[in-house]
């Protein structure tokens, strides 16, 4: 029969052993309360690492997608801004029509009128050069260069992106698969000034403020109350349909920030259950095992001693 014989050396690996099984037990929880997280390496949890990765993908995919949505607000609200002013513009020259247009008008007051007209020409080709982080909000995707020159050239310097289906505006992804796009043509509501010598009136609004223009000065009430007043109240309501357009853009991108701001509170979460410690167990669990290796130390200290002093006898 063999008999094992436990030698002092034994214990000592043995001992050893077991206060680095218990030291490295309590440098994880350790770990774990400084950083407040239960995850700080891979292996302390590979299928929470993967998850942990996972969700900060998610986190980071929304944040962009958030940051999307607010540089596209930015730009319709300045969209609206200038839109706006173009209205207060459109207004007034329906003001100076009604009083120019009237019998009881004198040629003076009809070329005041007239020369305020011209004004509120060049003041609406200033809006629809409007830009928004250096980019001409009104030209399409041209967005690089003024879509309207100014002084007597009313005609359309950009393009059709936006409103052409054939040519993509400017767009903002503003969710997985989910784009917008997210600009004014002004081409749509100011067209290109006076036709060309033999060409058709577009009958938008810059012709006709250079036609009412010419009748004030020309004197022409009949043209004036006739269908200059219409064609000009047409155009108001085709800047107002812009505005709403505008508008209703800008509230679908509303919608889409708050379901991700919802999105990102709930991602938020689920990554803090899966990688940060509890405070209360962590702390509990440090001095459990904080007790557990002061008793192991003065345990393995006692024994160690007594083994030496019985070896000395």
């Amino acid at each position: 029969m063999n008999i094992s014989r436990t030698t002092t050396s034994m214990v000592q690996r043995n001992i050893l052993s077991d206060l680095n099984a218990v030291n490295a037990k309590l440098s994880r929880t350790q770990e774990q309360a400084a950083s407040g997280r239960s995850i700080n390496r891979p292996s302390d949890n590979p299928y929470g690492t993967a998850r942990a990765m996972s969700l900060q993908g998610s986190l980071a995919g929304n944040q962009q997608y958030q940051s999307n949505i607010s540089d596209a607000r930015g730009w319709q609200d300045a969209s609206e801004a200038a839109l706006n002013s173009i209205t207060q513009y459109v207004q007034r020259a329906q003001n100076l029509l009604v009083q120019g247009s009237a019998d009881t008008a004198d040629q003076t007051s009809r070329d005041a009128a007239a020369d305020e007209i011209d004004q509120i020409i060049q003041g609406i080709k200033t809006d629809a050069n409007s830009t928004y982080n250096g980019s001409y909000i009104f030209g399409g995707t041209s967005s690089s260069a003024p879509p309207y020159a100014m002084g007597a050239d009313d005609t359309y310097k950009g393009d059709t992106g936006g409103s052409d289906p054939a040519v993509p505006g400017v767009l903002r992804e503003i969710g997985p698969g989910v784009t917008l796009s997210i600009n004014t043509v002004a081409q749509d509501f100011l067209g290109n000034g006076q036709p060309t010598a033999g060409g058709t009136s577009d009958d938008k609004l810059l012709g006709v403020l250079r036609d009412v223009s010419a009748h004030l000065r020309a004197g022409d009430g009949a043209s004036l109350r006739g269908t200059d007043m219409s064609r000009l109240d047409t155009n108001l309501d085709d800047l107002l349909a812009a505005r709403a357009r505008n508008g209703a853009q800008s509230n679908r991108l509303d919608a889409a920030l708050s379901r991700l701001q919802d999105l990102e509170t709930a991602t938020t979460k689920q990554l803090s259950d899966t990688q940060d410690a509890d405070f209360t167990q962590t702390m509990m669990d440090l001095n459990t095992q904080s007790a557990a290796y002061q008793a192991a130390l003065r345990a393995g200290a006692t024994i160690v001693q007594s083994s030496l002093m019985d070896f000395l006898k």
